[in-house]
C-alpha cells in the first residue's frame, strides 16, 4: 500500500490548471489588424486600443506599424514570459 505525506494529500493529482493565454491570437492580430488596436482590445486594453486607432487614422496608416511590431514582439516571446508580462503586469505598450 502507498504511503501518503503529509504535504502531498491536499495536492490536485493529474492535469495541472494552466491559466489562459492570449499570446498567439494577440500576436496574429497584431499583425494583421494592428492599425485599428484588434490586438489590444483582445489583452483587455481598452484605453491602449483606442488610442491605437486615434494614431493610425491620425497618421494615414503609418501608425499601424506599432501593431505590427507589437505582433511579432508577441510571437517571439514565450508563453511564460508573455503571460506575466501583458496579462498579470499589464504592460501596455511594447
Amino acid at each position: 500500500m502507498e504511503e501518503i505525506k503529509n504535504e502531498d494529500w491536499n495536492q490536485p493529482q493529474g492535469p495541472q490548471f494552466k491559466p489562459e493565454n492570449k499570446r498567439v491570437i494577440a500576436g496574429i492580430t497584431g499583425i494583421l489588424l494592428g492599425g485599428l488596436g484588434v490586438h489590444k482590445f483582445i489583452l483587455g486594453y481598452t484605453n491602449e486600443g483606442i488610442i491605437q486607432i486615434v494614431i493610425s487614422i491620425c497618421t494615414c496608416g503609418i501608425g499601424s506599424f506599432i501593431g505590427l511590431i507589437e505582433g511579432i514582439i508577441y510571437l517571439t516571446k514565450t508563453d511564460e514570459e508573455f503571460y506575466h508580462m501583458y496579462q498579470v503586469n499589464k504592460k501596455g505598450w511594447f
